[in-house]
């Protein structure tokens, strides 16, 4: 997950939304990098390049989703201090976005598509990852007596990245249109080619 999220940083430029989202896309897009550099290179030092983006960019989206109901270009250096530097203790701000989300989905419907599809993805690549790492060997042995391209499809850990980078795509989505819902814009999410969703902003401000 490398080119979307880039372009996804570049239109939230484009329409004028806040540089913690366009962070947020970074660092999606810096954990593509990452996995692809130590998956290509098996180096340790790539794959603290790989794990470190996974942390703190999960520290930007919860703060994003946190921040959702604070004024316009309004700053929260404090949390943004605990979210850097105490991530361990980051439960009881992901508890309180759930709750969040739980009366978003009751105030605004239509947000339940898009965070459930986005929570549903995340948890089968967590689930895939899993069942990859408990029975690696007798996966691996059957993916040898497949044909290629079978053995191929059935590569777990592979799926493990593309879900949760999709789910984790989509929760930045899901983070823009609740703020921007907030703000009085009027976000859209639309497909690129008809497959890739996107948010985009209708106009700035409702009439």
């Amino acid at each position: 997950m490398i080119l979307p999220p880039i372009y996804g940083a570049i239109q939230t430029c484009k329409d004028g939304l806040e540089v913690r989202y366009v962070w947020s896309f970074l660092g999606l897009a810096a954990v593509g990098i990452g996995s692809w550099s130590f998956h290509m290179t098996l180096q340790y030092e790539m794959q603290l390049l790989d794990e470190l983006p996974m942390i703190y960019s999960c520290c930007v989206f919860v703060y994003c989703l946190y921040e959702c109901f604070k004024q316009e270009r309004a700053v929260n250096y404090l949390s943004i201090t605990l979210f850097e530097t105490l991530h361990a203790l980051i439960c009881t701000k992901v508890n309180k976005c759930i709750n969040i989300l739980s009366v978003l989905c009751r105030v605004h419907p239509w947000l339940r598509a898009l965070g459930f599809t986005s929570l549903s993805i995340f948890l089968l690549g967590f689930v895939l990852w899993n069942i990859d790492n408990i029975f690696c060997d007798s996966l691996r042995a059957t993916r040898q007596q497949l044909p290629p391209v079978v053995g191929a499809v059935t590569q777990l850990h592979a799926w493990w990245h593309i879900l949760t980078g999709l789910g984790s795509y989509l929760h930045i989505l899901l983070s823009l249109q609740i703020r921007s819902t907030y703000l009085k814009h009027r976000p859209k999410v639309k497909f690129l080619c008809g497959v890739w969703p996107m948010l985009h902003i209708e106009s700035q401000k409702a009439c």
